[in-house]
C-alpha cells in the first residue's frame, strides 16, 4: 500500500462515558500499531478530521475536534479536515493523493457506517485501490443494530468489491499487494 488513511479518531468520539465506541480502546491500539509500522516502513500517514460545525462535539476549535493524542500527526504529516462523511467531498484529499502518486491506501478509523464506508466507496469511484483494515475501524450501537454487527456487515459489504479487507496484524507495509 502507498499510504495509511486514519479517519476521525477524535477525542469527541470518546467524550461521553455512557456511549463509547465498540472495542474503542483496542481499536485505537491497533490503529496506533498501524501508524507506527507505516512510519517505520516510510509509508505516508494521512489523517482525516471531521468538523461537525458549531454546537457539535467535533466542532473545530472545541476539545472534541482534536485527534486522539496517541495517534496524532507528526510534523509534516497531512491532516485533511472534512465536513461530510466522504473524506473526498470538498476537501484536498484527492489532490494530496494525486500529488504524492498515491493510488493504493489502507483505511482505518471511525465511524464505520458513515465516514469509513463513504470514504471507501468514494475512493473506489475514483479508481483508487482501498484496503479496509477490518479490525481497526469502529462505531457505536445505533438502536437498530449493535456496533459489532455494523462492523461485520460493512466488512462484508465493502469487501464484496469496494475494498480488500485485512486484519491489522496481517498488514505488511511496502509489500505487494496488500
Amino acid at each position: 500500500m502507498d499510504a495509511l488513511l486514519v479517519i476521525d479518531v477524535q477525542c469527541g468520539m470518546f467524550a461521553d462515558p455512557a456511549t463509547q465506541p465498540h472495542d474503542g480502546e483496542a481499536v485505537v491500539g491497533r490503529i496506533t500499531g498501524l501508524i507506527d509500522a507505516a512510519r517505520a516502513a516510510g509509508v505516508p500517514v494521512i489523517f482525516v478530521q471531521h468538523d461537525g460545525g458549531e454546537g457539535d462535539v467535533l466542532a473545530r476549535g472545541q476539545p472534541g475536534f482534536e485527534l486522539r493524542p496517541e495517534i496524532g500527526p507528526r510534523d509534516g504529516e497531512p491532516v485533511v479536515v472534512k465536513r461530510f462523511c466522504s473524506a473526498f467531498q470538498e476537501t484536498t484529499l484527492a489532490d494530496l493523493l494525486a500529488a504524492r502518486g498515491i493510488r493504493r491506501f489502507a483505511v482505518c478509523g471511525m465511524q464505520t457506517e458513515y465516514c469509513v464506508d463513504t470514504t471507501c466507496r468514494s475512493a473506489f469511484e475514483r479508481g483508487l485501490s482501498v484496503t479496509l483494515i477490518g479490525d481497526a475501524h469502529t462505531t457505536f450501537d445505533n438502536g437498530v443494530l449493535g456496533a459489532a454487527a455494523i462492523i461485520r456487515h460493512h466488512n462484508a459489504t465493502l469487501g464484496s468489491g469496494f475494498a480488500a479487507v485485512r486484519e491489522a496484524d496481517t498488514v505488511q507495509w511496502g509489500s505487494e499487494p496488500n
